[in-house]
């Protein structure tokens, strides 16, 4: 049995949101003699799973559901508020086109940058260098400022430096659509490439096509608890009728 790379038990996170209407002088002055009301949000809530290497997991669920929260958990940008996580081995993530990238850079600069951010040396980058550019296929466009850069543009820079260095575990969160359908195409199959090898691949979309051409199983989140986990075909059907039902259909 492949060894779980990721376990979750009783996993939560809360947000704090503060509802405060006053202008932000006479805000930050009233600060000083009494305390505005604060709502707290679970965006997760006592979430219990676990992803083994090899396994291509979907995750689906409506806006705001926590999916995007449980991304940026397991890839360490937020800490849990409660309960356990253990993820083993490198993340990659993309989350956001163009998110991390520094605007007035060019292309190459910046994925010198965001391999120093994710903990490579130098010469790590350097050795992937020509690979990245070659698979984002920008061409002469990788010494052109990225803040120049279209949104397909920018996805193929941020997928061609998160998978270069092929990490154990692998975040996509709601980008892959903006892709034309030769990088879509060309993107999935790598992401395939990787799991095949032993990478997990957990893949946040709306696109159901998607989620069933690239993964065998799926977690459904809603309201930040887990309602479904099981195969791709079943728990799709579920969750597309319940937004029948919910939207009157």
């Amino acid at each position: 049995m492949a060894s779980a790379l990721i376990e979750a038990t009783e996993l939560s996170k809360r947000f704090m949101m503060r509802h405060e209407q006053l202008p932000s002088l006479k805000r930050a002055f009233t600060r000083l003699f009494r305390r505005h009301p604060a709502e707290y949000l679970w965006a997760l809530d006592g979430v219990d799973f676990s992803v083994a290497s090899g396994e291509a997991v979907g995750i689906v669920g409506g806006n705001g559901s926590g999916k995007s929260t449980l991304l940026r958990l397991i890839g360490g940008i937020f800490i849990p508020t409660a309960g356990y996580l253990t993820v083993r081995g490198r993340t990659g993530g993309l989350f956001e086109l163009a998110a991390g990238f520094t605007p007035d850079l060019n292309g190459r600069d910046n994925i010198n940058l965001s391999g120093a951010l994710m903990g490579y040396s130098r010469s790590e980058v350097a050795r992937r260098m020509d690979s990245i550019i070659e698979f984002s296929e920008l061409g002469d466009f990788i010494d052109v400022p990225v803040k120049t850069y279209s949104s397909g543009m920018a996805l193929r820079l941020g997928f061609a430096t998160a998978v270069a260095f092929e990490p154990e575990v692998l975040l996509v969160d709601e980008v892959m659509a903006v892709g034309d359908a030769h990088f879509q195409q060309k993107a999935y199959a790598h992401l395939r490439r990787l799991q095949q090898q032993g990478s997990a691949v957990l893949l946040v979309s709306h696109e159901m096509p998607a989620v069933r051409r690239m993964c065998d199983r799926v977690i459904w989140l809603e309201k930040g608890k887990l309602l479904a986990d099981g195969p791709t075909d079943e728990v799709i059907a579920t969750y597309l009728s319940a937004m029948e039902v919910e939207n009157g259909g």
